[in-house]
């Protein structure tokens, strides 16, 4: 059996943090079904979840395309009333018949995608993680850039946001380990400024925990990724300290306090987190970029300070 997801992470379409009861309201889309939603350690909801048939080739390492028929799950989720992120996953298994069955028989099984004919599942999930679309296989990253696209258009939404920065995507993929008892581990690659993937490895009982560890990853991906890109635009661009410090100052208001790694996350998966912590070191690089905007905050303030009065 193999997983497949991806998350896509931006910055919500809006000039100020949303409440978490307006959050709530953003995300929610089913009639009838509830918006889940926390206050502690950070304000967090996540919509329901929402299904997506398909058939379609599965891509694959070696150019051999297998189909695919069943189902995927996608929601959306939004964190700290600022960072948006569209979730699309599902779990691959071998069909018992050589044959597409009725629609019914694939609903039976929500988020489930049965393979037709043989299949390698290290070799799709080889095509998956690749850095490039192959062309009419199984896309899940349009369906998480189509649930984003939806909840931005929200009439609840300004489309002022405190700054302009890019979407970034999370492919990841999960193989089952060989022995039951194997801590999940995996493999992170930054493939282009916006694109990353996970490979992991873990006992199938843990995989609904990954999921969730994928979307807290992506989320600190992108915050990061965010955090660096506004201190190069603010630092090193032309103007005064103080035009600078103005500069950084959506920084300081939307992302500082938004930083916690693994704060929701099973025990189980935290292994994977401190593998990542270790290499490539997601919390120091994100300490000693706080620390360079607060020395040049402390700067501006010394020199406001010294300045003569008039």
């Amino acid at each position: 059996m193999l997983t497949l997801g991806e998350v896509h992470t931006g910055l919500l379409q809006n000039s100020s943090s949303l409440s978490l009861e307006n959050t709530a309201q953003l995300l929610d889309f089913l009639v009838g079904q509830r918006v889940r939603r926390s206050e502690r350690p950070i304000a967090y909801a996540v919509s329901p979840d929402q299904l997506t048939g398909i058939d379609c080739r599965l891509p694959a390492g070696s150019g051999r395309g297998t189909r695919g028929v069943g189902t995927v799950v996608s929601h959306a989720a939004v964190t700290g009333g600022h960072v948006l992120q569209g979730s699309t996953y599902t779990r691959l298994d071998r069909a018992a018949s050589n044959r597409r069955l009725i629609w019914s028989h694939y609903l039976a099984r929500p988020g489930w995608v049965e393979t037709i004919g043989k299949v390698d599942l290290r070799d799709v999930a080889r095509g998956f993680l690749g850095p490039t679309y192959q062309p009419q296989t199984l896309n899940l990253g349009a369906i998480s850039a189509r649930l984003i696209d939806a909840v931005q258009k929200s009439p609840r939404l300004d489309r002022r946001p405190p700054f302009r920065t890019k979407r970034t995507r999370l492919r990841w993929a999960v193989l089952p380990a060989a022995d039951p008892g194997t801590e999940p581990h995996g493999k992170f690659r930054i493939e282009s400024d916006t694109l990353r993937s996970l490979e992991l490895t873990a006992p199938q009982e843990v995989v609904p925990a990954l999921v969730e560890f994928c979307e807290d990853l992506a989320l600190h991906d992108w915050l990061l990724t965010t955090l660096l890109s506004l201190i190069e635009f603010s630092l090193t661009g032309p103007g005064t300290r103080n035009q600078k410090i103005d500069r950084l100052r959506p920084a300081i208001d939307c992302l500082l306090h938004l930083w916690m790694p693994a704060a929701r996350l099973d025990e189980s998966v935290l292994p994977v987190w401190q593998d990542l912590e270790h290499r490539p070191g997601f919390t120091r690089q994100w300490q000693t970029s706080v620390t360079r905007i607060r020395d040049q905050v402390t700067l501006s303030t010394i020199a406001l300070l010294e300045a003569p009065s008039r």
